[in-house]
């Protein structure tokens, strides 16, 4: 396929329909990206080579446009000598320079309207290009983001985890009963001897605490007759 048909199609393609119908979005997206890169190098190497013509062209039109200017001095020498032999001469050759410096010109019209054309064309793929750039982030990103939410739910689905989920409940459960029958044993049951001795002590605690206070409130009363 040639640089200006490839250019054509890519040019005219919807990347929109193209996505929708590909099965891989991120490797045709990817795909596209480097034939438009690889357009753009061909195309903007086509350009230079018209730039370097159109230089050379004109190096050659100004030295044949120097060489028309001698001619003509050199008839206008042979007329003031008297030699219009000459001077006829001059001015044929001067004409013919003329004619060679009119098909340059024309062929340096051309390649002015092909370097337009190439700004052009140039201009439109880059513009596609950083559209596709642009469109590769974003679908590689919901691609990643697709993945692991399919994986996830996968996970979340998986009969496996329902299995462990169980198993899980199931011993939690187990442990319940246990400590149901351990609180059931317990109850009905009187306290033990060492039980009932720190009973002791927190009511002797207690009631030190109380002399403490009367003892307290008695002074402060004295006080205050």
């Amino acid at each position: 396929m040639g640089i200006f048909s490839r250019f054509s199609d890519i040019v005219n393609a919807n990347i929109n329909a193209v996505l929708e119908k590909a099965e891989d979005p991120e490797k045709i997206i990817r795909l596209m990206v480097q034939e438009m890169e690889d357009t753009l190098v061909e195309i903007r190497s086509a350009a230079a080579k018209c730039i370097a013509d159109r230089k050379e062209l004109g190096r050659h039109i100004a030295h044949l446009e120097n060489e028309q200017e001698e001619w003509n001095r050199r008839a206008e020498l042979a007329v003031k000598r008297d030699r219009e032999d000459l001077a006829r001469a001059a001015l044929v050759e001067r004409r013919a320079i003329a004619e060679q410096v009119e098909r340059m010109n024309a062929e340096m019209e051309s390649l002015d309207g092909q370097l337009e054309k190439f700004n052009s064309d140039i201009t439109q793929l880059q513009n596609k290009l950083n559209d596709a750039k642009t469109r590769q982030r974003s679908i590689v990103l919901r691609h990643k983001t697709a993945t692991s939410q399919l994986s996830a739910r996968k996970h979340i689905h998986s009969d496996r985890l329902d299995d462990r989920l169980f198993r899980f409940e199931n011993a939690e459960r187990r442990i319940d009963r246990v400590q149901s029958e351990a609180e059931a044993v317990s109850m009905g049951r009187g306290a033990s001897l060492a039980e009932e001795i720190e009973n002791l002590e927190g009511d002797e605690n207690v009631e030190a605490e109380l002399s403490e206070l009367k003892s307290r409130l008695n002074e402060e009363k004295k006080g205050d007759s």
